[in-house]
């Protein structure tokens, strides 16, 4: 096959370099005048070309090797991030001036045009933007390799945002409507993406962009062992979203790929022991074993399974054939070890420079000769294995090893230092020098030096004083490191060797030689051990394949701790006497062109660097006109296995060219720390063809084939040979995942090795060794191809004609997502086209994917420059969105700009990838803006369900029933007529002739007794002091108010026993009374028109209350929110005169209305019911009952008395029962909290009652100082019961945690259970003393959305605990019924639950704007089964089971579950969902949330999250609240409001009123610290 570089493309980029030079030299050229100047300059050549066959551009580049190889169709494949890169990543390695140009072309369209994504909305005092002085300059912000890549990126994603983006409404409306075709995305890319749309470029334009931009490669690197699997998504399936704001999901065919659980590469079939596993994943893995070990991992049925697309690129070629390098040449005076090498020169040469080192100017500093580098390496050895400890116990043996800490702009002492290791036989560890205690990836540098044993450091003195100490001069513990000896290596402190003192040196043998550092995808760090066997062969393999020769000199840019600056600069240069010229990272931050220089002044023959010296060495050269590079013979570009690389090189040559450089000159490579140097172009003679390259489809390669990219320009990716495989070596390519099984011709997959110049294992790690460096391939057949182990480089690439190697990514850059694969690198490069100039910093930029819903999502982090305006931020976040999906056809998860200089750096000054990404899950990146679309990326949801219509009748049901074995789910408490009760309760009808009675019979005892924050009981009632007090306010009502019999009365006290008096008063006189919550004085304008409605409601004819309430009521300030002037008469009932009436009322009959119970419900809606007298006496009997209440008890109530249960509790049941009740006003607690709880032990309460908000403050406040209570006495041995009121589902977690703080004050972890009540019938259930212990039941998550109940196991995964709502009360019927159909359920169904009580409320007396809605509530009746009861409907939805437990009478106990309010219910994709168990969810995903609410608005879930902690952490919570309600619900999140504490507005049982929210969100009322919409 005939490979040629298309003469068009070469000398469009010619045209455009010059261009381009021509630009940046004088700065004057407008666009216009550029595009003139281009059109010029390729004139001549556009006829010629046209016809031109632009297929698969390789050129035979020149091989020394044999061409043994097969000529293989170069195969594509994912490409790696590089975590921690190196230099100080300037991302001008992704330019080209094509791509900026025609990209801003592209955008210029949109920029009149409005955004359709809503802005998210910020507080203005929120984010303080770092100051601009604490900015690193601009030339260190950016990143390796150079502008031609970028531009031409750019080039490509104007042309696509041009064909496919005409506005990003347009992007919007597309993703909305639904794709028109069924093919995947996938599908659609590998055949031509150009054909879907309309070309509205001309001929000239599309080819240009010829060779453009690379990407969508993506390779299943190793993730969790979650199931990838998603789906092509019908768009029009999702949740519908309003109109103009909505970004539905895009479909996405994927083929599903089943990810191996692996660390760093290691195949689950062969996983090592799992001490191993977790060491590796020592900082994510959780300490217990993951769940997903003991159950059934239910993806599979919760994932939109995805169809196989049958357009999807398949490998077709035969199966690869090893390739061989050329055989290791014999060379006669080769030494036996590196050390006689040295020996050898030191003693030779000793005046032949070996080092030149480089000040901070780029001038020499000093130079190390041979000589010198030999005497102060023996030196050291001496001192290290003779002076550190005593003879007899030597600090330091052959074999230990010991971790060398010297900074970049020290090379000779760190020469001296590795050196002197080798002669001592102790095995040197190179790692970065920490600059603080919490440095980026300091931890995995800790595990590092604890896999490898390191007990001791040598430094420099001068680095030792840099290091980090602590108050009293020692050096710092850095985080996870092991304990340290620190030695300083400095001449002044060596001893010299004595005369009989000779270091040993063996021949080069299998032992290991030094140890280099390497960073996986996940940040763990772990040690290749290198043996002497492998530096002697890769020294000469280097040699032989660079044609190095004694005496040349070297200029290296490179890090000389590890990998080719090591390799090159500090071994192989020593094995031949090279003069090696050091010029550190630090000189090139301030002279770029630093390195040029040196070869001009040093007439160097060979340099070694990474595309970013290119890039800033071009970018800098005009500066220095007269530079030569003549005297090279070979320029080594250590990361030109990056696809970009081919830029980098093409740009320097440009502008170079002309400075004598020499195209065959450019010799790019590619390493791996385990295979050391894998590939490398070795220099070419002058006139040979140029080097090869290959412009493959970017869709191909996200499949892992090679397809030759003819069709869309726009997705193809160029990428150059790295030459051949290295002397002595043998290669081939294996699938990357899975059993290592061989390649086809056009299939990418991942490099391996044979050679003996290799690393030999991670050291310390046994396990994930055997699974990298003892690699068997295998055939299609599963038979090993051999016995020979090789070694994973962690390169992805193919073989191409001539046994070319090209790369295409690192396993590490890939992100896998639904199957494809996707480069990091190439996002970043799309990223940086789209004119990022005012917004970020290029080269600070990281990539990466998270799991989020069993796939991987992509989310891309920025630095934000600090004078870039929210506007211009988004809108740029908002045009990268657009770019990516279009070009790469992958959805972007998250998008986020944190602040500059705030993102996790390595030492080198690169973007640390895998701390970045720890950040982001901990919520700790504190972002300035975010951008969240998980409608266009999650693409797996499960499909919405369908409601089928209820077609089937009742017979069917209740046979199906039956014959399922499913009893009617129903249940009942004690039958009260059968219970002997004592004479009284018969006797009296009605609690006023009750309470009469008492006075007379027992006049002293003591029924109340009010206690104040102290502690003391400032007012007590005793039966005949409660009748007096009732009769005085009879006696005012009748002469001041001139009330009739029936009318309404608000009583309006704080709890105390005036309320009790007053209710009693009112019953005296006839009156109808209502309690209502006094206003809060210090917050009239919201609590008083509460109490303004419920009058004007209740029709009320006059108010009885105190005199400091009357004040308030007619105050100034209340006249602000209210009408003071039209409220009813108010009577003061503090100082009565003592009267009498002339009578007390008797209600005729006992169905006759006591009192109205208004209440507001957490829906925001105001209820009245009204009350009967026989439902009061019915009520108060069945309590006494349950509770076993008698005038000898004593209980305590904590808990406010206006409504519900609370009020009957405080207010009758003492009157009926006879029992004391001491009365503890809930606000009391907040100046005193221990009151309740010291109540209880000093009274000895056998039984109390309180509310949620008393429970959570006492859980909250009181937490911590249960020592303290104990110290004080405070024993709660005597609670046998404390009962929770409310009217929702209980609490698990609250009363779980109260029961076990409170457990070492001796509280019964039986003693605490919760109440029941409702609208329609204040108290269903109440745990009594005589009935089993609540139970508590684990139902499946996902079952209960479609309203089935099914048990599950506690700790199974999606499992929600519920406890029973306590026991049914005496007389009290309930059956669980369909809300729709009104027809019974079986017991293993979800639904409404029924009532039917002698206490159940009469009716409603009115409902607040909805009285049609309810009328039915009180009087209904089943549709079929019993159909003769009346049934109440509570409105809550909950489900009855039969329990082991048996009941007083001994039948099985029937338990009733609360699951939910019916109102409060969401309804989304066709499921039920309960808001508080999407809170607990979101509660629990940062620890700066104090609380959260949810609510739906137009089909859209808002998640509203109070923030705790600082404003600057309000983006944090973003991608949590997403994640985690993606993860526990399967729901996307469409806006997440951010607010204050205290915002929720939450009411006196502690209930959080949803509707008022969502209301006040709507009205944009809440003053949000952010809102972010998540579209």
């Amino acid at each position: 096959m005939r490979l040629r570089i298309t003469l068009r493309r070469a000398y469009e980029l010619l045209a455009t370099s010059c261009l381009t030079y021509n630009w940046c030299n004088r700065s004057d050229i407008t666009q216009k005048g550029y595009e003139k100047k281009r059109a010029k300059l390729l004139t001549p050549f556009v006829p010629q070309t046209q016809n031109m066959d632009v297929s698969i551009q390789l050129t035979p580049g020149l091989s020394s090797g044999p061409t043994s190889t097969p000529n293989a169709v170069p195969v594509a494949a994912p490409r790696q991030h590089r975590a921690h890169r190196s230099g100080g990543t300037r991302d001008d390695r992704y330019r080209s001036d094509i791509h900026t140009e025609a990209v801003q072309a592209a955008l210029a369209r949109h920029k009149e045009e409005k955004m359709a994504l809503p802005m998210p909305t910020k507080r203005r005092s929120a984010f303080v933007q770092s100051p601009a002085e604490n900015c690193t300059p601009p030339d260190t912000s950016s990143a390796s390799e150079d502008e031609g890549s970028l531009r031409r990126r750019q080039a490509a994603i104007s042309a696509m945002l041009a064909q496919n983006l005409q506005s990003p409404e347009y992007w919007i409306n597309r993703s909305v409507q639904g794709s028109s075709t069924s093919s995947s995305a996938s599908s659609t890319l590998s055949h031509g993406d150009g054909k879907t749309h309309n070309h509205n470029h001309s001929q000239g334009q599309t080819s240009v962009l010829a060779d453009v931009l690379a990407h969508t490669r993506i390779e299943s690197s190793s993730v969790p062992p979650d199931v990838t699997s998603t789906v092509p998504q019908d768009r029009n399936s999702r949740v519908d979203l309003p109109p103009n704001i909505a970004v539905k999901g895009m479909t996405r065919g994927q083929s599903r790929s089943s990810m191996m659980d692996t660390a760093g590469g290691v195949p689950a079939h062969s996983r090592v022991s799992t001490k191993i596993q977790q060491l590796l994943n020592t900082l994510k893995r959780p300490k217990r074993p993951p769940l997903s070990e003991f159950f059934q991992d239910d993806s599979e049925e919760i994932v939109e399974v995805p169809q196989p697309d049958p357009n999807t690129p398949r490998p077709e070629g035969r199966q690869i054939i090893p390739v061989k390098g050329e055989p290791l040449g014999v060379v006669s005076n080769w030494p036996p070890a590196l050390q006689a090498a040295l020996a050898r020169w030191g003693a030779t040469q000793a005046k032949s420079p070996a080092l030149t080192a480089l000040d901070i100017t780029g001038k020499p500093l000093y130079t190390l000769t041979y000589g010198k580098l030999w005497s102060r390496s023996l030196k050291l050895a001496y001192t290290l294995l003779n002076k550190l400890g005593t003879k007899n116990e030597p600090v330091l043996k052959p074999g230990d090893r010991v971790a060398l800490v010297y900074p970049n702009s020290d090379p000779g002492m760190f020469w001296v230092a590795f050196y002197g290791c080798l002669l001592a036989e102790v095995i040197p560890v190179p790692i970065e020098v920490p600059l603080s205690r919490k440095d980026a990836g300091s931890q995995q540098i800790g595990f590092l030096l604890g896999s490898c044993g390191v007990g001791l450091a040598l430094t420099s003195e001068v680095c030792l004083k840099g290091l980090p100490k602590t108050q009293n001069g020692e050096i710092m513990q850095f985080k996870g490191w092991p304990r340290l000896k620190w030695v300083v290596t400095d001449t002044k402190y060596l001893t010299k060797p004595s005369k009989d003192w000779q270091p040993h040196i063996p021949t080069a043998n299998t032992d290991t030689a030094y140890i280099e550092y390497k960073a996986s995808k996940e940040g763990t760090v772990m040690g290749v051990a290198v043996s002497k066997i492998s530096i002697l062969t890769h020294c000469q393999a280097l040699t032989q394949a660079c044609n190095y020769c004694e005496g040349e000199t070297l200029v290296n840019v490179l890090d000389f701790k590890k990998d080719s600056g090591l390799w090159h600069g500090v071994l192989t240069s020593v094995m031949n006497r090279i003069h090696t010229i050091s010029v550190p990272y630090s000189v090139m931050k301030a002279c770029p062109l630093s390195w040029v220089q040196r070869v001009h002044v040093h007439k160097a023959r060979v340099a070694l660097v990474k595309c970013r010296d290119l890039h800033w060495a071009m970018m800098a050269h005009r500066d220095q006109k007269d530079a030569n590079l003549s005297s090279l013979r070979m320029l080594i570009v250590a990361d030109g296995a990056n696809p970009w690389s081919v830029s980098s090189c093409d740009a320097f040559l440009n502008v170079f060219q002309s400075h004598g450089l020499k195209p065959e000159m450019i010799c790019p490579c590619a390493s791996s720390p385990e295979a050391m140097t894998v590939a490398i172009r070795r220099p070419g003679a002058q006139g040979t063809p140029l080097p090869a390259r290959a412009i493959l489809s970017m869709a191909g390669l996200s499949h892992g084939v090679i397809r030759v990219n003819t069709e869309d320009k726009n997705s193809a990716l160029t990428v150059q040979d790295v030459g051949h495989v290295m002397p002595g070596a043998l290669m081939c390519t294996v699938k990357p995942d899975g059993p290592p099984m061989l390649c086809k011709t056009d299939e990418i997959g991942e490099i391996v090795l044979n050679s003996r110049a290799g690393g030999t294992m991670y050291y310390g790690l046994p396990g994930v060794t055997k699974n990298t460096f003892e690699v068997i391939p295998v055939n299609s057949g599963g038979t090993p191809i051999g016995d020979v182990p090789f070694t994973r480089t962690g390169l992805l690439g193919f073989v191409g004609p001539g046994s070319l190697v090209f790369v295409v990514g690192k396993i590490e850059g890939l992100l896998s997502v639904s199957g494809r694969r996707h480069n990091a690198d190439d996002l970043v490069a799309t990223a940086l086209a789209v004119e990022p100039v005012k917004t970020v910093y290029r080269g600070r930029i990281a990539v990466f994917s998270v799991t989020v819903f069993y796939d991987e999502r992509i989310v891309i982090v920025a630095e934000q420059r600090p004078d870039a305006n929210e506007e211009d931020s988004f809108q740029w976040m908002s045009r990268v969105l657009q770019a990516i999906d279009s070009i790469h056809q992958v959805g972007l998860y998250c998008l986020a700009l944190v602040p500059a200089n705030t993102l996790p750096k390595t030492p080198l000054g690169g973007i640390h990838v895998s701390e970045t990404k720890q950040h982001f899950l901990e919520g700790s990146l504190h972002p300035c803006n975010i951008l969240m679309c998980p409608h266009t990326c999650v693409t797996n949801l499960p499909k919405p369900r369908q409601k089928q219509p209820v077609g089937v009748g009742p017979a069917s049901i209740m046979v199906g029933n039956l014959v399922a074995g499913k009893r009617i789910a129903q249940a009942s408490g004690r039958d009260l007529g059968l219970i002997d009760d004592q004479e009284q309760s018969r006797k009296h009808q009605f609690l006023s002739e009750a309470l009469q009675w008492r006075a007379q019979t027992d006049p002293d005892h003591v029924l109340y007794m009010l206690l104040n924050a102290k502690g003391v009981a400032v007012s007590t009632a005793t039966c005949s002091q409660l009748h007096k007090r009732a009769e005085k306010i009879t006696a005012a009502l009748l002469e001041r108010g001139g009330i009739n019999t029936g009318d309404n009365v608000v009583l309006l006290y704080p709890p105390g026993i005036d309320l009790i008096a007053s209710f009693y008063g009112c019953l005296y006189a006839g009156c109808i009374p209502v309690t209502v919550r006094p206003p809060h004085p210090q917050n009239l304008a919201a609590t008083l028109p509460t109490v303004r409605m419920i009058i004007d409601v209740s029709k009320a004819a006059c108010i009885l209350t105190t005199q400091t309430l009357m004040k308030i009521l007619r105050s100034k300030e209340a006249a602000a929110s209210v009408n003071v002037k039209t409220w009813p008469s108010i009577i003061d009932t503090d100082d009565l005169p003592r009267k009498r009436p002339s009578h007390i009322y008797k209600p005729p009959t006992a169905e006759m209305l006591a009192y109205l119970d208004f209440s507001v419900s957490t829906t925001g809606m105001l209820t009245g019911v009204k009350i009967s007298h026989s439902a009061v006496n019915a009520l108060c009997r069945s309590i006494k009952l349950q509770c076993e209440l008698y005038s000898s008890r004593q209980i305590a109530i904590c808990m406010d008395p206006y409504c519900g249960l609370g009020f009957v509790l405080w207010c009758m049941s003492s009157v009926y029962s006879g029992h004391q009740s001491i009365l503890i006003p809930p606000m009391e607690l907040e100046t005193s909290l221990p009151l309740w709880l010291s109540t209880l032990s000093q009274y000895k309460i056998r039984d109390t009652f309180c509310s949620y908000s008393v429970m959570e403050l006492c859980t909250k406040g009181l937490g911590t100082q249960t020592e303290a209570l104990k110290a004080r006495g405070v024993n709660l041995s005597c609670v046998r019961s404390c009962v929770v009121i409310a009217e929702e589902r209980p609490r698990l977690a609250l009363t779980q945690s109260f029961s076990k703080l409170f457990k070492d004050l001796g509280l019964s972890p039986r003693a605490v259970s919760t109440a029941f009540g409702a609208r329609v019938n204040l108290a269903i259930c109440l745990q009594g003393t005589a009935g089993p212990d609540p139970s508590t039941v684990y139902v499946d998550m996902k079952s209960l959305r479609h309203d089935r109940v099914r048990l599950v196991e506690r700790g199974a995964p999606q499992s929600l605990p519920l406890m029973e709502s306590g026991t049914i009360l005496p007389g009290v019927r309930v059956i669980i019924v369909n809300p729709e159909t009104r027809g019974p359920l079986g017991d293993s169904h979800l639904g409404e639950i029924w009532v039917s009580s002698p206490h159940n409320a009469s009716g409603y007396y009115t409902i607040y704007g909805e009285e049609s809605l309810q009328a039915d509530h009180f009087n209904t009746r089943l549709s079929f089964g019993d159909t003769e009861t009346l049934w109440a409907r509570t409105g809550y939805l909950g489900f009855v089971r039969r329990t082991e437990l048996l009941d007083a009478s001994g039948d099985r106990h029937d338990a009733l579950f609360v699951v939910g309010s019916l109102d409060e219910t969401l309804e989304l994709r066709g499921l039920r969902y309960h808001p508080i168990d999407i809170e607990t969810s979101v509660s629990r995903a940062h620890r700066s949330i104090a609380e959260s609410a949810v609510f739906t608005w137009t089909n859209l879930l808002v998640v509203v999250v109070e923030l705790s902690g600082s404003e600057q952490e309000a983006l944090d919570l973003v991608p949590l609240v997403t994640n985690v309600v993606l993860k526990e619900h399967h729901l996307i999140v469409g806006v997440v409001v951010i607010v204050d504490p205290g915002v929720i507005p939450i009411n006196s049982r502690g209930e959080k009123q949803r509707m008022h929210l969502r209301d006040s969100f709507l009205a944009d009322q809440l003053d949000p610290i952010y809102v972010a919409y998540n579209m």
